[in-house]
């Protein structure tokens, strides 16, 4: 019978993990921005106040492709990191080879059963146990817009599909970029996301991308999504191939361009340069998603390094899901935090929008894992998704052969 409380039992763990002298924890990310570093400081100043050393281990490119190809590399040296910033179906890709460590004993002591969503549990669990712990959910169907230049032009928050192309329009025509966009196929895919749950809302976006019906994806609201995708790229600069998201997100700090898709993570940037929510940047959402979440949460894997989880590995995990610690990083971060039970009162408007949002959507039923990033489906059919969203918002396809391709892909892969 357990008869620690939860706080006596995580007081109790600290002091193990704290009372032997641990090794480094060797991290393995892709927090490589000012506002994604500022964050990660956070959680190493927690561990650093332990006498816990941190070697960090970044690896460039936001949705964390390039970092998953640098640790196969590692893993199958034989030299797997500490830890791993994954990704839902990375997770448990993972987990299947039984690469993982079992965090059971610390989420048994802390009771994370009680405090982290069950949609969270989905990508951290495997076989009942615990095999990473979350930091954060990030919900991505946002819409990021400088304030000064809505202002100027006489634009409202858009909340449908014509009111934003009308505000897009009237961008343009004042001489300025109207989207600010990275030409990189997780950033195609996150803006896919939002532009087809608005259109054909949540029953199509969930048979389309978490039950991969074939007719769904085959349908002509398909095509409809694409066609607008066409929309939207007709509003992006000519220069947007390769940019990195948060240089996108300069342009919409600076200025010099009015709007950006892109998930949360977007406003540690804007915190980072000094800017503040609904006086000098406004946050809403994708216009006819209001009603929807679209998440991934970021989460630290750890990779099992014999019978028993690290010294370290532990004061990590529990470092990670204390309230002070998801309190103190996600109003950083821009997320929100992983434990149901933290006080909305240290964040920003856009960071209590965000978590009531986030509860609003999961009691309604309308929280549903982002394809873009790895909470719908699998990595090798989103990688193909990615392939042909990617491909025609360059112009390789026109819409009716992205649909045509987009079913090919799935069938392929599935």
């Amino acid at each position: 019978m357990r008869k620690l409380t939860m706080m006596t039992a995580a007081a109790a763990l600290m002091a193990a993990s704290t009372s032997v002298k641990a090794e480094d924890v060797e991290v393995l990310h892709w927090w490589t921005s000012g506002g994604e570093a500022a964050a990660l400081n956070v959680l190493k100043e927690d561990l650093e106040g332990q006498g816990i050393g941190w070697q960090d281990m970044p690896v460039a490119g936001g949705g964390g492709s390039q970092a998953m190809t640098v640790l196969r590399a590692r893993v199958t040296s034989g030299n797997p990191p500490t830890a791993v910033q994954m990704l839902g179906f990375d997770i448990l890709d993972w987990a299947k080879e039984g690469a993982l460590a079992d965090l059971n004993i610390q989420a048994g002591l802390e009771g994370w059963d009680e405090v982290v969503p069950e949609a969270l549990q989905q990508f951290a669990k495997h076989d009942g146990k615990w095999v990473s712990a979350p930091v954060n959910v990030h919900s991505t169907n946002w819409v990021w817009a400088n304030k000064a230049v809505l202002d100027e032009l006489g634009i409202a928050v858009p909340t449908n599909w014509d009111e934003f192309v009308a505000a897009l329009e009237k961008v343009k025509a004042s001489g300025k970029t109207a989207i600010a966009h990275g030409g990189q196929p997780w950033q195609d895919a996150t803006v896919f996301d939002a532009v087809a749950m608005s259109t054909g809302g949540p029953d199509f976006y969930k048979k389309a991308f978490i039950e991969l019906d074939e007719e769904t994806l085959g349908s002509d609201t398909m095509k409809e999504t694409f066609d607008r995708m066409g929309v939207i790229r007709s509003y992006v600069d000519d220069n947007f191939s390769g940019r990195d998201w948060n240089l996108a997100t300069a342009m919409v700090i600076n200025g010099d361009a009015a709007f950006q898709m892109m998930g949360d993570w977007a406003k540690g940037e804007f915190l980072n340069a000094g800017k503040k929510p609904d006086a000098d940047f406004l946050c809403f959402r994708f216009p006819g998603t209001q009603d929807q979440v679209t998440f991934n949460a970021d989460q630290f894997a750890m990779f099992a390094q014999g019978k028993e989880v690290g010294k370290e590995q532990a004061a990590l995990a529990t470092a990670i899901l204390s309230p002070s610690f998801q309190s103190a990083f996600n109003v950083v971060k821009g997320s929100v935090p992983a434990r149901t039970d933290v006080s909305n009162e240290a964040f920003d408007a856009c960071g209590k929008k965000g978590m009531a949002d986030l509860k609003a959507a999961a009691d309604s039923g309308n929280l549903y894992g982002s394809m873009a990033h790895g909470h719908a489906n699998p990595a090798a059919i989103k990688n193909a998704m990615y392939d042909v969203i990617t491909a025609h918002f360059n112009g390789e396809y026109d819409s009716a052969t992205a649909v045509d391709e987009l079913v090919t892909a799935v069938q392929i892969n599935k």
